[in-house]
């Protein structure tokens, strides 16, 4: 079961659009527009076991999984739900000493889990609200960059409304927060010929993100970051906000699946290192003041999946259209992709920047929800956070999203 959760999460990897080794970029359609800042849906939720990875291999373990709550606030205008009253820290007792990610997601879902990936190995600070780390003191923030993939620029039919999209929502949150000029009219919209956002800039907020984008469109064989913080902007003090590796796992995931796949296992494994070490070199760069004098802080999001940690992808219709076939030996894939997550966490740990759980938040909102015997199964009556096209957020995911980043901030 823990391997048929990271296959699924792999196939998420289409939720930025596909892309080839070179990291074209596509569209994504589906989902569910509503009204800008909806009801506020969001909260703590997580997995966290006993996987380890040395030399480049992920072992086995086992985790417990998380939850996000529901019935937040939405905020103002559009501004980012308060997480829901279920979504708070564990109770860990007065003597439990300092929090960590197993204790925030133990008792987060109905039935016991062995899933996920161990974050705690490599002792990171968790965030109260159990929505994310908390490394940095985010303070003082004079312009706000989102650099990714779909997620972040949104997709049809959710941007008909662009305020439904999570970095509209978010924005609106962070202006009021740090005093910032907030975007105008359609930001959190895009231009569907060339998958960005569009406006680009508006206010002080900015968005280089992209349909189809991988890691090394960060800064390797793209440029997001150097076009969204130019040389005449790196006085200024920057929070950076990131969703991105979905595809990364996607092409790893086409690549080794089928009766003849195109790439060997070490060569797959070398994909898997190198996606994460281009997303490492990116938040090493943005950290370091020679670069961007003005200061940066960066909160980054894992990746999440939409089976409910079941592995069932025919749970929606339309995930067959990625054009992934199945795994001979779903160990290695499900290995490379616990790593890859894990290593995520060790990037927000040793660069002290923060990363938000969005895999164990989504977990128990996706196509496998009213499950009762899935791990993920949080109780009847959940909202969906994905859309038609299985990958990409609805309404209410957007809005979950939102609230993940922003608790993570503010804190």
């Amino acid at each position: 079961m823990r391997a048929l959760l990271w296959v699924s999460a792999a196939i998420f990897g289409m939720a930025c659009g596909s892309s080839d080794d070179s990291a074209s970029s596509s569209g994504g359609a589906g989902g569910q527009a509503g009204a800008s800042g909806g009801a506020g849906v969001a909260g703590a939720a997580g997995s966290t076991g006993g996987a380890s990875a040395t030399g480049g291999h992920a072992g086995s373990g086992a985790g417990a999984g998380g939850s996000a709550g529901s019935g937040g606030s939405a905020g103002t205008d559009g501004g980012a739900g308060a997480a829901g009253a279920d979504a708070g820290p564990a109770d860990a007792g007065p003597d439990a000493g300092k929090l960590t990610a197993a204790a925030c997601f133990a008792k987060q879902f109905v039935n016991a889990s062995t899933l996920g990936p161990d974050y705690d190995q490599f002792n990171p600070v968790i965030g109260s609200h159990c929505n994310g780390t908390n490394h940095q003191n985010i303070q003082g923030i004079q312009r706000v960059v989102f650099l990714g993939d779909s997620v972040t620029v949104g997709t049809p039919p959710t941007n008909i409304n662009p305020g439904a999209v999570y970095r509209a929502i978010l924005s609106k949150a962070l202006a009021s927060k740090f005093g910032l000029k907030a975007p105008g009219f359609g930001w959190g919209g895009a231009d569907p010929f060339s998958g960005t956002a569009f406006p680009k800039e508006s206010g002080d907020f900015i968005s280089c993100s992209k349909w189809g984008a991988r890691t090394d469109d960060l800064m390797k064989d793209g440029s997001q970051v150097v076009d969204c913080i130019p040389q005449d902007k790196r006085n200024l003090k920057h929070l950076v906000i990131i969703t991105m590796g979905g595809n990364d796992i996607a092409a790893i995931t086409k690549d080794g699946g089928g009766q003849n796949p195109s790439k060997t296992i070490p060569e797959l494994w070398q994909m898997t290192q190198d996606f994460v070490k281009y997303m490492r070199e990116t938040v090493e760069w943005l950290k370091n003041p020679v670069n961007v004098p003005g200061g940066v802080d960066v909160v980054f999001a894992n990746m999440y999946e939409f089976t409910d940690g079941t592995g069932a992808t025919n749970s929606c219709v339309t995930a067959s259209l990625g054009g992934i076939e199945p795994w001979k030996d779903l160990k290695p894939l499900s290995d490379m992709v616990i790593w890859a997550n894990e290593q995520y966490m060790k990037i927000a740990v040793d660069t002290q920047t923060d990363m938000v759980f969005s895999l164990e938040a989504f977990c128990g909102h996706g196509y496998k929800r009213d499950d009762p015997t899935g791990p993920c199964y949080r109780g009847p009556n959940q909202p969906l956070w994905f859309d038609v096209t299985c990958i990409h957020p609805s309404n209410a995911g957007h809005v979950a999203l939102a609230s993940l980043f922003n608790t993570t901030v503010v804190e």
